[in-house]
This record gives C-alpha cells, structure tokens and sequence, in this order.
C-alpha cells in the first residue's frame, strides 16, 4: 500500500512541475489583465459617476435612475431592495431578510446593517423534531412554521431613513409603478415558476399570484401584474415602517399565521429591531478586506481563509492549477469545521471572532495542510480548544432584540458604496404567500440547527451556537464584502447568492481581483469551486481542466462535477482616477450592470 501511495505522490509532484512551468509563462498576460483589457473575452461596463449591478436588468435601472436623479448609493440600494420584490419574487422580497454593507465616503466610516430574519417568540429548539427523534424537512423547510419574522423591509427602511437623501415615495414608487402596470415575463422568470409550479401551486395565495387564472403558467412577453404586492409596498410607502409591522399588512400576515399554523405575532413584527454590527475587517496582502460579522458567518471565514492563504504564492502556482486548488480546498474544508462550533447569533452565542480571524491561528491550521495529498474531513475537527457551552449567553426573556438569494451593490458619484445580499432562504422560500398581501414568506427557520450534528437544507451542520431559540437570528453565508486599497478608499464591492457556497464563491472572485490581478469581468466569470468540511468532495464548475481535475483525484480529493452554476455575483471595481468598472454575473439570465445616466 505504501508503494502505491508513493507512486502516486511521484506522478503528482512530475505533473505540478508542468503545471507550474505552464503558469510562470502565462505570468505577463495576468498582469495586463488589471481592470480592463481589450483582449480578454469578458468586459465590464464602464461609468464615471454611479452604477447599480443586481441579478436582474429592470431593478438595476430603478436604481441607477434614483442616482441621475441626486440619489446616493443608499438611496439607491433601498430602491433596487423594493424594485426586486416585484420583478424577482424568488429572490427579492419583502419578507425574507439579509445584510447591508455601507461606505460613507465623506464620513470614512463602515458600517455592517444587520436586518437577518428572528425566530418567533413561540419557537423552541425541538420544533422540527418528529416522533422518530429526527428532523422533519418538511416542517422545517416547507411549512408556515419555517418562516422567520422578516427584517427585509425594516433593514431597507433603517437604510434610507438614516444614511438616504430622498424622500421615501422616490425610492419606492418605481417598484409601485411596475407592480401595478405589470413587468414582462422574462424568460428567466418564466422558467423559474415553471420549475417551482408543483410546489407553488400547493398554496392557494402563490397559485394565484404567480400562474394564470386557470393554474397555466404566464408566457415571456406576457404582462405580469402584482396588484396586491403594489397595494402593499404603498402602504409602506405612506406610513413606513408601520405600514408592513402594523396596520393591515400585520393583520394579513397573522391571518395567515393562523389559517396555516404559523408562530408569528404581532408582538413579533413590533418588536423586530435592525441592528448596526462592526464589521468583521482583516489585510490580505495590502488589502483592508471588511464583509458582515455574526450572525453571518460569511465575513469571519472569509478573513480567515484569506489569512491561510496570505503566505503562499498562489499567483506562481497559477490560477485554477491543481496546486492552487487543493490549498483552497484545504482552507475551505477548515474553515467549515470551524464554522459548524463556533458561529451564531452573537446575541445569544460568544463568538470567538478574534481567535478565528487571528493571523497566528490561521499560521498553526495552514501547518496541518499535507501540499500533496487531500486531507480527510472527518480528521479534521474544530480547531479552538474552547468549550462551546461556556460561550453560550443567557437568554434574556426581555430581549426585545437570520438557495435563493440575491445580492446588489452600488456605488454613486461621491464615493458612497453599498454591498447587499438578501434573502428568502430556498427559491420563494416557503412557497406560501401572504394571501391580500402578495408576497411570499421566508423559511429561515431552516438555516437553525434543527438537530446537533444534522444537515440542514444546504447540507450544512451546525451545533448549540446555532440551535433555535425565541428571538435568536439564524446563521447565515451572506458575505456582502467590501474591499478597500492602500489608501483607505473602497476598490471593490461584491457579494452572491448561493446558500452554503457563498463565502467561498466571494473568496474567490476577490482573490481573482487581488492575487492574479483579473479585471472585475474576468474574476466574475472564471470556473469556480466549493468545498464545505462535510460532504467530503470538491464541487466543481465546468471549464476547469480534465486534467486539473485528474491531478486532484491522485491527490484524493473526491470530486462532484455541478451541471449547475455556483451563485451570482454583483460586482463594482474602483478603475483610474473616478472610473468604475461593473460585472454582473453571466450564470444568471437577466442580471445586468447598469451605470448612472449623465
């Protein structure tokens, strides 16, 4: 067994000397490759004063628009937040929830908006526990009791009311305006309620607002018109914050929580509070690295990613190499097992940020990497010696106090950057839709650890850090990041759908920018892939190399080929002087970069 081990090893090391030869010569083309190159096959789109990027064209306009028209980034973000409830509902909402990254250019000051979906006050730890003492998926993901109080519409309205410039009717009218007069079926959207009609068509309220009269699905071209999503966003509108916690859209939502089953109260929508975090901040090379601290897990691993890898020289390596992809194979399948102990509300969980995100522990986990041969995940535990129930807070009973995802950014003419990722938990998340209101509720409840040690819906396990408890917000991957230069100044906005690959596809498409130098196009549309502890394999996007993939598997890796895309990134990159250049993902159909009009 020994000789075989060791054979293999050989012909490794003989292939990663052809690899790295073919990646010391390709050296020159990656460093003209910097912003924007006119040979490369993919552009960004190009603006001197602003620019909105989202996963879809006509909320990306509404939020350009609200620039041309003396709007800020914020003003901006809020506007494109409400204009995808209407033309993404299986993404954009009202009641799902999310993370807001904000730039304050004249202010010099970040800040980490936290509007995550919470628990009820009615939910317990063993909710989702059946009669077998297992998980019950279907309660847990499908159920009206999956769904989290939201903070969509709260988190967007803290945004405007405290950092905006306009009025509120500007930034939310044009989402009024389409959803009252209709949008026009997109393919895109077409396809994806045709993929999501058996589920849809089990709740009364979804079937009738998103299939004909008669169940049959709407053709692209066809007018799509939401008149009760629009009555619903003017009440927001009008009375702001009240409008959707209280006053008629409250009622709507508690009939529904009656009707079906549900756990929300009124108390619960009163009570929901955005809360203002420090972002989690680390330096990769000489690079400020800043993305959203706990409750999502997104920025912790991120830096701490970013720190094991900081000491080699992944650029000589080449991109996409075996050698390079086994390293963030082996930090990507740490930093998972790290997350599943360690991250949680930090409300109710002492999250060790410091010890995770420090340089020196990053140091003694990159020791334990063989450069050679794959590492095994169930070898590979936890790697603080802390004891996880003295990190457990008390419970304050007072404590007034979270795959379809979509993330926007947008950055205006005076310097202000805004990265935010928000979400419904699964493609229209529950699938029930509040009937009167026309939107769809979230099931984040998901996204809690259901059971120590089970998978939730995007495999991910999780621990008492992340068990249910009234009041407590879900972890979460969102990683809306923002990456600052030498001088303090914002260099790049990004973030992604994505569910458990997020933080790695954000990994990613900033060492993309930073390490090999690509123009914000390129990094957005190079192969991707993901690793997360547990399942053990690589998950791999087509356009990798055969022969990339063969050299990993004499390493050991186990790898599974996707036939479907890893996320949807929304990018805006600093260019010379005032320029910005803008890349919105191509896995997606309808995604679009859209620069502020003079």
């Amino acid at each position: 067994m020994k000789a075989k081990i060791s054979g293999k090893v050989s012909t490794v090391i003989k292939q990663f000397v052809l690899f790295l030869s073919i990646a010391t010569s390709s050296t020159a083309y990656v460093e003209e490759a910097v912003i924007i190159n006119p040979s490369t096959r993919f552009h960004p789109v190009y603006s001197m004063s602003g620019m909105v990027v989202s996963q879809e064209a006509v909320a990306s306009h509404i939020g350009a628009d609200i620039l041309s028209k003396g709007g800020n980034a914020i003003d901006a973000a809020v506007a494109t937040g409400f204009a995808l409830s209407v033309t993404l509902p299986r993404a954009g909402n009202l009641a799902g929830g999310g993370f807001m990254m904000i730039h304050l250019a004249e202010q010099d000051r970040l800040i980490a908006l936290d509007f995550r979906e919470m628990a009820p006050s009615l939910a317990g730890r063993d909710m989702f526990i059946g009669d077998d003492g297992n998980v019950d998926n279907n309660l847990a993901r499908y159920s009206i009791k999956s769904s989290g109080v939201p903070g969509s519409v709260a988190g967007l309205l803290h945004a405007h009311s405290k950092y905006g410039l306009l009025t509120l009717k500007d930034v939310i009218q044009p989402a009024v305006n389409i959803a009252k007069n209709g949008i026009e079926m997109t393919m895109d959207l077409a396809g994806s309620l045709r993929t999501k009609k058996s589920r849809l068509h089990k709740n009364e309220a979804s079937k009738g607002y998103f299939y004909k009269d008669d169940g049959s699905l709407f053709k692209p071209g066809d007018n799509f018109i939401q008149k009760d999503l629009a009555d619903t966003l003017v009440r927001i509108m009008d009375f702001g914050r009240s409008g959707f916690y209280q006053g008629k859209t409250a009622d709507l939502i508690i009939e529904e929580m009656r009707r079906s089953g549900g756990l929300i109260s009124y108390e619960d929508l009163k009570n929901y509070k955005v809360v203002e975090r420090s972002p989690v901040c680390g330096t990769y090379k000489k690079n400020k690295v800043c993305a959203m601290p706990p409750p999502s897990s997104g920025g912790v691993h991120l830096i701490q990613m970013l720190n094991m890898l900081e000491e080699w020289d992944l650029q000589k390596l080449g991109h996409n190499s075996a050698a390079y992809i086994h390293r963030l194979v082996e930090v990507m399948r740490r930093a998972y097992a790290d997350r599943s102990a360690y991250l949680g509300d930090p409300d109710f969980f002492n999250v060790p940020i410091d010890k995770i995100t420090d340089k020196k522990y990053a140091k003694s986990l990159r020791k334990d990497i063989d450069l050679l041969k794959a590492g095994i995940s169930t070898e590979v535990e936890p790697g603080l010696s802390l004891d996880i129930n003295s990190l457990s807070k008390r419970i304050r009973k007072n404590n007034k106090e979270s795959v379809e995802t979509t993330h926007f950014s947008a950055w205006d003419q005076w310097g202000n950057v805004v990265s935010t990722t928000t979400t419904l938990n699964f493609s229209y998340g529950s699938g029930i839709s509040v009937s009167g209101g026309g939107f769809l509720l979230n099931n984040e409840m998901d996204d809690f650890s259901a059971k120590p040690n089970s998978p939730n819906g995007f495999g991910l396990i999780g621990g008492i850090a992340n068990a249910i408890e009234p009041k407590k917000r879900p972890l979460s991957s969102m990683t809306p990041t923002i990456v600052f230069d030498l001088n303090g100044r914002p260099l790049l906005t990004t973030g992604s759908p994505g569910g458990s690959t997020i933080i790695t596809i954000v990994l990613q498409v900033v060492l993309n920018v930073l390490t090999f130098e690509m123009g914000i196009a390129e990094a957005t549309a190079a192969p991707r892939i993901h690793h997360q502890w547990l399942p053990d394999r690589i998950f791999v996007e087509s356009g990798i190399s055969k022969d990339t993939l063969n050299i990993l598997e004499v390493m050991g890796h186990k790898l599974s080929q996707r036939q479907s895309i890893m996320g949807s990134t929304q990018s805006i990159q600093k260019g010379p002087g005032v320029s910005i250049f803008g890349a919105s993902d191509p896995r997606r159909d309808g995604a679009a970069a859209v620069p502020q009009r003079k």
